[in-house]
This record gives structure tokens, sequence and C-alpha cells, in this order.
């Protein structure tokens, strides 16, 4: 596996996980690329280094890591899902003309959870999705 770094390895034995090189690689991308790929690309890249990964495994793998906490899925607009290792709270931004998916630090959305209109329902979590034109996009 080459030089494994040891945050990656401290967050695996955390959770309970074994180290595989599928897992590792996996999880090793997403905190090198913050583009929100899906699970094609990250299989695509993990593949390019372990000719061995099967889509199957790098599928099963990103299950095991979304379960421990390690990694997040976004589902936008019904699409392929998308992944991130960035897993503090924090927003999104979809730019409607090159498809770019942002973070954008979080912020509070003052008083969210007292709207009349959510009626008996509990907020447990939110996330804000923002779109328009990223600024490369202008």
């Amino acid at each position: 596996m080459g030089r494994l770094k040891p945050d990656i390895l401290d967050s695996f034995r955390e959770r309970g996980l074994r180290c595989t090189t599928q897992r590792y690689g996996v999880l090793e991308y997403l905190q090198h690329h913050r583009v929100h790929p899906t699970a094609d690309e990250i299989y695509r890249a993990v593949n390019r280094s372990d000719p061995r990964a099967s889509r199957a495994t790098v599928y099963n793998n990103l299950r095991s890591l979304i379960d421990a906490g390690l990694v997040r899925e976004l589902v936008l607009d019904g699409k392929a899902a998308r992944f991130e290792a960035a897993v503090e709270r924090h927003h999104h931004f979809v730019c409607d003309h090159c498809g770019r998916v942002e973070d954008i630090p979080w912020f509070e959305v003052q008083h969210l959870a007292d709207r009349t209109e959510l009626g008996r329902r509990a907020v447990r979590s939110y996330e804000l999705i923002l779109r328009g034109r990223c600024e490369k996009c202008g």
C-alpha cells in the first residue's frame, strides 16, 4: 500500500474498520480530491492505482465509510450521488451552468426549527443547497 497516512489508519481503527487497500484508496482519494466525485469517478481513479479494485468493491467501501461517518453522500437533482470526505457541517453551492459543487462554510439559518410550517416535525439537522452561477461561470 505504499506510505500509509496515520490519520486515515487512526480513523479506521477508531471506527473498527479493517484497512484494506481499496478502502484506504477510496478515503485517500476523497481527502485529496474535494470535487464531490460520483462513485464511478472514484472507481476509475482508485482502479488506476489498484486494478484489483472492482466497481462493487468501491461501492461497498463507500457504504462502509458512510456508515462509519468518514464520508458524506450528496444526492442532488436525482442524478448520480456524489461523495466527500468533508464530514464537518457545511452547505453546498451548485452551479447551474457547469454543474460544479462547492462547499460553503456553515452558517445557521435563524429560527428554522421554530417555523410553524414545519408543524410537529422535529428538525434533527439541515443543510442548504444554494444554486446559481459559480465565480468561473459568472
